[in-house]
């Protein structure tokens, strides 16, 4: 049995969608974030960073920090959404995520979403940022059904980002390729109960 330590948050929402896709047994463990339980010492034992999600698995007395580590471990473990014919490009667009979609978008949120007004600077600068990882997004999307070629954890991890479309201003239909991705990846069943991580019957985000 794998066990989440997690917050409502896109890192967050990656493993339970994952986890949901590959049908394990799986528990929440809610880590509130907005009261620092991520720096209680026995959270930093298995989290070094103090960040979200952790798994635990249970089965074999195995935690995993770090979203895109844990979608590899889930991967391989269940033999689906991560197959070795395509790793490296799987790889390739997961390590996009990870280094460049996430932490920019994430930088958005924090000048244009929760402190607007601050820093002209910041707000321009990641709104700019937002713009150009939606158009590449879109332009990869223009050449292929999904990022890596069939469905796989680099979309896992990319979606719940793309999910929070209506903090970044950028506007989602503006872009086809990507409009069409979301689209298909918010009507599979797995993500649409992933998505709703800690059952508040919380709704994707029409484009």
């Amino acid at each position: 049995m794998i066990e989440l330590l997690t917050a409502n948050t896109p890192n967050g929402k990656k493993i339970s969608i994952m986890l949901e896709e590959i049908k394990f047994e799986y528990k929440v463990t809610k880590i509130n974030i907005l009261k620092g339980e991520q720096f209680d010492s026995k959270f930093r034992a298995i989290s070094p960073f103090s960040k979200i999600p952790v798994i635990i698995d249970h089965d074999n007395k195995t935690s995993i920090f770090e979203s895109g580590a844990i979608l590899m471990y889930l991967g391989e473990k269940s033999g689906k959404f991560y197959p070795e014919k395509n790793k490296g490009l799987i790889i390739q667009w997961l390590m996009g995520q990870m280094a460049y979609v996430g932490p920019m978008l994430g930088q958005h949120h924090q000048f244009h979403h929760y402190n607007p007004g601050k820093s002209n600077w910041g707000e321009e600068r990641y709104l700019k940022i937002a713009k150009t990882i939606y158009k590449d997004l879109d332009e990869r999307l223009e050449k292929s059904k999904f990022l890596a070629g069939d469905y796989s954890i680099a979309d896992i991890a990319t979606f719940p980002w793309i999910a929070r479309h209506e903090w970044h201003d950028v506007g989602l239909k503006n872009f086809k390729n990507l409009t069409r991705w979301y689209e298909d990846i918010s009507s599979r069943n797995a993500v649409i109960k992933g998505f709703d991580l800690l059952n508040r019957d919380e709704k994707i985000p029409k484009p």
